[in-house]
C-alpha cells in the first residue's frame, strides 16, 4: 500500500524538493503553506505522516499538532517537524505536545527521509 505524507511549510523551495523526494519514492504527498490548509487536508485525507514547520502564518505547527492530536482519525498519523526553531525548549515543547520527531532546519534530505521511513517501518 502506498504511504501517504502531507507536507506543511510557508517556504516554497523546501516543499518543492521534499515533494519531489517523496514522489519520487512512490509516497502519495499532499501540500499545505500554513496550518489552516492543513487543517483542510487531514478533514479529508488521513496521511501516514505530517511534516510539519512550526513558524507559519495563520495558524502555526504547534496549533496544527494540537488538532492533530484531538482528531482520533489521526490517532496513528506521524507527526515530525521541521523547523528553523531550534532552541532546546523549543524541541521539548514540540515533543510535550506530541511529535514523534523533531528535526531543525538547515536539513539533509536524507535525513528527513530516513526518519519518516523509520517512524512508518
Amino acid at each position: 500500500m502506498k504511504k501517504s505524507i502531507l507536507i506543511v511549510d510557508d517556504e516554497p523551495n523546501i516543499v518543492m524538493t521534499l515533494e519531489y523526494t517523496f514522489k519520487k519514492l512512490d509516497f502519495e504527498v499532499f501540500i499545505a503553506r500554513d496550518g489552516s490548509e492543513a487543517i483542510q487536508i487531514l478533514d479529508t485525507y488521513t496521511p501516514d505522516a505530517v511534516l510539519l514547520d512550526i513558524m507559519m502564518p495563520n495558524i502555526d505547527g504547534y496549533q496544527t499538532l494540537e488538532y492533530i492530536k484531538s482528531k482520533d482519525t489521526l490517532s496513528h498519523t506521524k507527526v515530525i517537524f521541521l523547523t528553523a526553531k531550534n532552541r532546546a525548549s523549543d524541541m521539548e515543547k514540540g515533543l510535550a505536545l506530541g511529535a514523534d520527531k523533531y528535526l531543525t532546519k538547515p536539513f539533509s534530505v536524507k535525513r528527513v527521509v530516513a526518519e519518516i521511513q523509520d517512524l512508518l517501518e
